[in-house]
């Protein structure tokens, strides 16, 4: 009797979750057993392998019967936890259950269903199927999910409907659609609030319903199929759990979230020296300046893989660096993975055995746009070992940072072979474990250094080896700008939060659009990293602009020098919980549908919303302001409620910003490079909002340099607390220090500001004493002002309305 209850409870369940799931194969249920920590379901065609991998994720393998496991993983670096899990045997049905997650096992006819609590997930249900060529495992997904995922592609927020191939290929000059870039991901989000990661690196598809019939398929020619099912309460736990899954972002160093000077590229020591003095010069702050390929060679072709510096340009190049790095100016240097036959390294390569080969042993060579080349063999520990200490020497020698480009590989024939393996079946990892090899260098041989990566490819997990990737060859016009949003708020649902443009555009173009270069820059103060780039005919730097456009840029890099306390405080938060920095507005507002494919605005951390200008000419925007909370122009102080969609007056000087109801915004008062950094003054905003009663936010600091800071106890927070109602608003400020940290000052000057008041406060209390200086109130913008020091590491703020 009890399992017919059972049985007629989940067929109601079933039918109404998800009764578009269909059983379609003949796999046959043959038994089950308990290893450790997991059960192995025997079928009639193998074994599925269901792992409880802690309290959020299950781990799935299907191992076909006369197989063996092919680990071609790359992703996942969390170890099972110990969870506790039950099974029960009831009739046609085998159960799976742990804290929040169920697997239900029928076994006539054979499928498998997952439940986060008592909702219907997805089913595992025509599953794993082999063909002549491949291997595909097919989920049955509800009618009405959204998908996101795959990596970088411009297909519009909702990729479902598509066939996407899980191959890093550049698009150069793209613009309003592409299918595939420089970044694919074998993961798929769902709008149920669950992701689920094909742990395999190699060559394959990710069919999220191109077919229309609810099924998102994965498929591949190598490897053992496998997926882990990531689930959470709400976004941010979603990502919390993928991110401790497959690893966090380490923390940049400061310098990271400052101005580049950067372009294809600049030819010579003259040329980087008169640029860099052309930013002190118009007092732009500039933190590094980025060296493309003619460091090592006079022109494009022929050149590649020398790793050296072409002495003729750049005769005496650590002097050079020497000048600019006590200007505060970090030198980065491209380097690509590739070796030409004509490279002055050539032989050494070959001598050393660090290249790919062909399937008897000799170095694979093939033509490619820069040249005849070998390729490094990234996997093979005697060339990541010749490789890395080439990045030693000119670390040690000055050198701030690296670049890696056509780290694809952008080109990568399939005969080719690696160490592990087949270019097919490595190819997504390839910019992965060259990322690896860089962070872990650094790791080894330079352990108090932060390092700087900027890599175009990478793969699930890129992320923890500290990866800052960039949208890949833009075009340089409105249509290229458009869908940047898009591209990083994609892959920062997918655990990569430095996703980020080439500032202005990067291709085509012989003159410079000056409206476009303006919106450009503007937004670029709201995303990962303010990085200018270009081809050389259209100079990137603001300083090679005409004189409005300089000012222009001028405003936008100062903005983001000013707003660097929040920044850094965000990047902190995404090391210890996988947050992005930019995130969509469904995260916020999460059972508004209609902003489950929105991106003409975006949250830039918690504080602000931005809604980026892509189009020529706008003068009107319309922007969408989530419920629950008021927003309050960031320029103008107008406050409007949440909860609807408003048309915003645009001009030139500014893209349309606000800034959320309940949350706290650090601020500088002076734009400077990030060497004169510090805490000792600066601002905190805040907004208050009846609907929030209470807030709270942290505002980290170190030193911006040394590597694992907090981990080191190397650091300091400023927790800032506010309770608001109708008469008093109250900010309560506590300092925490880590047990190591030198600059145990025990005053700040803090200026706050208290926004969306309509009247001058009737009195301000500080510690319980009334504030005896002269708070300044704008009826303007709606808004008061006061000095404050931070002493004895608490502050109490009591705001009388």
């Amino acid at each position: 009797m009890n399992f017919i209850k059972y049985f007629i409870i989940f067929s109601v369940i079933y039918f109404v979750n998800i009764n578009v799931f269909s059983q379609t194969n003949n796999r046959q249920y043959v038994g089950y057993k308990q290893d450790i920590g997991s059960v192995l379901i025997d079928v009639s065609d193998g074994e599925y392998r269901i792992e409880p991998f802690n309290k959020k994720i299950f781990h799935v393998t299907f191992l076909p019967k006369g197989e063996k496991v092919k680990d071609l993983s790359f992703a996942v670096v969390k170890k099972p936890e110990k969870t506790d899990f039950r099974i029960t045997d009831e009739g046609n049905i085998v159960k799976i259950e742990s804290y929040s997650l169920k697997v239900i096992i029928k076994k006539q006819p054979f499928a498998i269903e997952f439940y986060r609590h008592s909702k219907l997930l997805f089913a595992d249900n025509s599953g794993y199927v082999k063909t002549d060529s491949s291997q595909i495992m097919n989920l049955t997904i509800d009618k009405s999910e959204v998908l996101y995922g795959g990596g970088t592609r411009v297909l519009g927020m909702n990729r479902r409907g598509n066939r996407l191939k899980l191959y890093n290929r550049a698009h150069y000059g793209y613009e309003t659609h592409s299918d595939l870039m420089n970044y694919s991901m074998p993961v798929f989000i769902s709008s149920k609030k669950y992701m689920v990661l094909f742990d395999n690196s190699s060559s394959a598809f990710l069919d999220l319903d191109s077919k229309h019939n609810n099924t998102v398929s994965y498929e591949s020619q190598y490897g053992t199929i496998n997926y882990y099912l990531i689930t959470g309460k709400d976004w941010f736990e979603l990502l919390d759990q993928y991110t401790d899954l497959t690893g966090r972002q380490p923390l940049p160093p400061l310098w990271t979230f400052g101005n580049f000077s950067s372009r294809f590229g600049y030819h010579s020591q003259k040329e980087v020296l008169n640029t860099i003095d052309k930013f002190f010069k118009d007092k732009i702050p500039v933190e590094a300046v980025i060296i493309d390929i003619y460091w090592f060679g006079k022109g494009i072709f022929g050149s590649m893989g020398n790793l050296d510096w072409y002495r003729d340009s750049f005769p005496e190049p650590y002097a050079m660096i020497d000048k600019l790095n006590k200007k505060g100016v970090k030198t980065i240097l491209v380097t690509e993975p590739f070796i030409l036959t004509t490279s002055n390294r050539w032989q050494e390569a070959v001598d050393n055995k660090i290249l790919a080969t062909d399937t008897v042993g000799n170095p694979f060579t093939y033509d490619f746009y820069f040249g005849h080349t070998g390729l490094i063999d990234i996997f093979k520990p005697e060339a990541r070992e010749w490789f890395w200490n080439i990045y030693k020497d000119f670390t040690a020698k000055g050198v701030g940072g690296w670049w890696g480009d056509l780290g694809e590989p952008e080109v990568h024939p399939k005969e080719l072979q690696h160490v592990l393996g087949s270019a097919d079946e490595l190819h997504n990892a390839y910019g992965h474990e060259w990322t690896r090899l860089i962070y872990e260098g650094y790791a080894k041989d330079f352990p108090q250094q932060r390092p700087f990566i900027l890599m175009r490819a990478g793969y699930a997990g890129t992320q923890r080896y500290g990866i800052i990737p960039w949208t890949g060859d833009v075009n340089r016009t409105w249509g290229g700008l458009k869908p940047q949003p898009e591209l990083s708020l994609q892959m920062g649902m997918q655990g990569v939060a430095y996703m980020h443009s080439d500032l202005g555009g990067f291709a085509g173009g012989e003159k410079i659009d000056n409206e476009l270069y303006i919106r450009w820059l503007q937004y670029g103060v709201f995303q990962p990293v303010f990085r200018p780039h270009a081809q050389e005919q259209i100079p990137s730097e603001p300083v090679f602009q005409s004189t409005d456009v300089l000012a222009s840029a001028k405003k936008s890099i100062e903005l983001r020098y000013k707003m660097l306390p929040y920044v850094y405080s965000m990047a902190f938060e995404n090391t210890q919980t996988g947050k992005p920095l930019m995130y969509p507005l469904f995260f916020i507002e999460q059972r508004n549908n209609k902003l489950l494919t929105y991106d003409n605005a975006y949250m830039w951390g918690d504080a602000l919303l931005v809604s980026p200008v892509k189009s020529q000419g706008v003068t009107l925007q319309k922007v969408y302001l989530p419920q629950g909370y008021s927003w309050t122009n960031f320029y103008t102080g107008k406050k409007y409620d949440g909860g609807q969609e408003i048309e915003v007056p645009v001009t030139i000087d500014n893209i349309p910003v606000f800034a959320r109801g309940g949350e706290f915004l650090p601020m500088l008062s002076k734009a400077q490079q990030t060497k004169y950094y510090n805490l000792n003054e600066f601002t905190m905003h805040f907004y208050p909002d009846i609907k929030v009663r209470n807030s709270d936010y942290a505002l980290y600091n170190d030193d911006g340099v040394t590597n694992k800071s907090y981990e080191k106890g190397f650091y300091e927070i400023l927790n800032f607390t506010a309770v608001n109602t109708e008469k008093l608003l109250t900010i309560n400020v506590e300092r925490e220090i880590g047990k190591r940290y030198s600059n145990k000052r025990e005053e700040n000057t803090v200026t706050f500001v208290i926004h969306n008041l309509d009247k001058k406060p009737k009195k301000i209390v500080i510690n319980g004493q009334k504030y005896q200086g002269k708070p300044v109130y704008d009826s303007e913008k709606k808004l008061v002002s006061f000095i404050t020091p931070l002493k004895n590491y608490k502050k109490s703020i009591e705001v009388y309305y």
